[in-house]
């Protein structure tokens, strides 16, 4: 069985934020246009799990999604060479955990939320998803069977 990886993904609550993902229990996870987001979206595989971060007005990550499926190509784009994959909700954090907070803490201080904060679709260490997990006062998902 493969190493779970650990993963950040945003979107703007406006958009789609995580009670819909919640709701709907599966999403295509599309409309990345950035290079390397697109690669970490190829480099995923089912069970890796990923913190949901609501950017633009939000700023915190409220939750925890389970990758459902290995990459294809985005449906928004065709015949274009960008990747979607699919998404399911794994736990809601118990308290949200704001970029203000993240930034101050110095055991997230590489944190690729910090260090690379445009960027839509991000690996993240297992310490750091650890360390993120006891912020939000959320327990670390069992994996999928």
């Amino acid at each position: 069985m493969a190493k779970t990886q650990y993963w950040i993904i945003k979107s703007e609550p406006h958009v789609y934020p995580y009670s819909q993902l919640d709701e709907e229990k599966r999403t295509a996870w599309t409309g990345v246009r950035n290079f390397e987001a697109r690669n970490n979206l190829r480099a995923m595989k089912p069970g890796d799990l990923a913190l949901y971060y609501h950017s633009g007005e939000g700023k915190e990550i409220v939750g925890v999604a389970r990758i459902a499926t290995e990459a294809t190509e985005d449906p928004t784009a065709p015949g274009e060479d960008w990747a979607s994959v699919e998404v399911e909700p794994c736990v809601a954090f118990t308290r949200p955990v704001g970029l203000a907070e993240i930034k101050a803490d110095p055991e997230l201080a590489t944190f690729r939320l910090v260090t690379h904060s445009r960027l839509s679709v991000a690996q993240v260490s297992a310490e750091h998803f650890k360390h993120v997990l006891k912020l939000g006062k959320t327990k670390l998902p069992r994996p999928a069977r």
